[in-house]
């Protein structure tokens, strides 16, 4: 018999709910993490995470949206800490924008809450912006800003507190037996599993080589502004914005931690062969586009850069002929080893649904299925792509 019924491979954000929820069921779980569950090095840090529940990449994620609210809620209240803070999300940007076009229509379709603005008109609501009047925005009021760093934490400490074992360590090799799996780590031990968790980020693709050609790494960075206006950047004054400039698409946050306004670009940054090559090495040219955009559309944040970090973008996806990819997750299981389940779900937008996730990976670790939709997230999806070549990042 295994010593545990799973082992998890990776604590960040998916990996450490995973732990939690699989620990919460009473579940015999041991989770393998490298650095720590809030390192420097991966996709799980820089203070801040948006979330919004009107969805532009594809309205089929509203239905996770909605449990990963009443999951974020229900971590909170089990653990007594504040992870989720509602400043209202404000999406704008030229006419036409996809951006805005596309959450407009999921709230129609889901019927949420949203409210329709001109560029005049968002300058007026939240006076740190100065838009074009003829840009479109739409206003989500139930937007908001999630504490990476802290819920990682938090998932692990409750995951222990309810019987976990964690151990500090990576994993070198997955081997599949007939029911179970053996894993090998770096320091040489060999642990079994009846099934196993495999939720590495950016080091995803070293472990599950099926996934490998799937996976595009970028090097990206945030940037922190002191503001110009400190009372205008801070909430409500300023909820969490997105900004499609049609050349740019600039994310950002209000001042909610004292730390200045943070603001990065979502288009791909430097390629990057692999997890490892990744640095703490912003520099002052990787702050000129963002504080560019800053000065142009919201001036009362455009003061001097405060502090810059770099995190590593996983990008996901079917090949497109132009090069581009869908930037849908990955959850599912191994097609050839069902025991193993493999899930990268990232390209730059995947916190927000790290509490739900969670939940499915337990499904899917315990029972083999979910009740949710993940369909759009399967394998299988790239068979049909077999021949493409990869696709660049630039």
């Amino acid at each position: 018999m295994p010593a545990y019924d799973v082992a998890v491979i990776g604590l960040g954000a998916m990996g450490s709910a995973t732990l939690y929820h699989l620990a919460k069921r009473g579940v015999r779980v041991i989770g393998f993490e490298r650095a720590s569950p809030a390192h420097d090095g991966g996709s799980s840090h820089g203070e801040s995470r948006a979330i919004r529940l009107a969805y532009f990449e594809h309205e089929s994620y509203v239905h996770l949206l909605r449990r990963a609210y009443e999951n974020w809620r229900a971590l909170e209240r089990d653990t007594n800490t504040s992870l989720l803070t509602i400043t209202g999300i404000l999406e704008a940007g030229v006419p036409g924008s996809r951006p805005v076009e596309g959450s407009r229509a999921s709230a129609l379709l889901h019927r949420l809450e949203q409210e329709e603005l001109t560029g005049a008109q968002v300058s007026v609501k939240f006076p740190a912006f100065a838009l074009p009047a003829d840009w479109i925005a739409v206003y989500q009021p139930d937007g908001g800003i999630l504490r990476p760093e802290l819920a990682s934490e938090t998932h692990v400490k409750a995951a222990q507190a309810a019987g976990a074992d964690v151990r500090n360590v990576g994993i070198r090799d997955i081997r599949p037996l007939s029911s179970s799996v053996r894993l090998r780590s770096e320091d040489g031990t060999t642990v079994d599993a009846g099934s196993v968790v495999v939720v590495a980020g950016a080091w995803i693709g070293e472990l599950a080589p099926l996934l490998r050609r799937h996976l595009y790494l970028t090097r990206q960075v945030v940037v922190w502004f002191a503001a110009k206006e400190r009372d205008l950047v801070r909430p409500p004054r300023m909820p969490v914005f997105l900004l499609d400039t049609g050349d740019d698409n600039i994310y950002g946050f209000p001042d909610f931690a004292g730390t200045g306004v943070k603001a990065a670009s979502h288009l791909a940054g430097r390629a990057l062969a692999r997890a490892g090559d990744a640095r703490q090495d912003a520099t002052d040219a990787d702050a000129i586009p963002v504080a560019r955009v800053l000065e142009r559309f919201i001036p009362a944040a455009a003061g001097p850069v405060r502090a810059m970090k770099t995190c590593i973008y996983t990008r996901i996806g079917t090949p497109r002929s132009d090069g581009t990819v869908d930037e849908d997750f990955i959850i599912d299981r191994d097609p050839d080893h069902p025991q193993i389940v493999l899930a990268s779900p990232c390209s730059g937008h995947g916190f927000k649904f790290a509490s739900v996730i969670g939940e499915i990976l337990a499904d899917l670790a315990t029972a083999g299925a979910t009740r949710f939709d993940i369909g759009r997230f399967r394998v299988s999806r790239f068979a049909a792509q077999a021949g493409s070549t990869t696709p660049s990042s630039a």
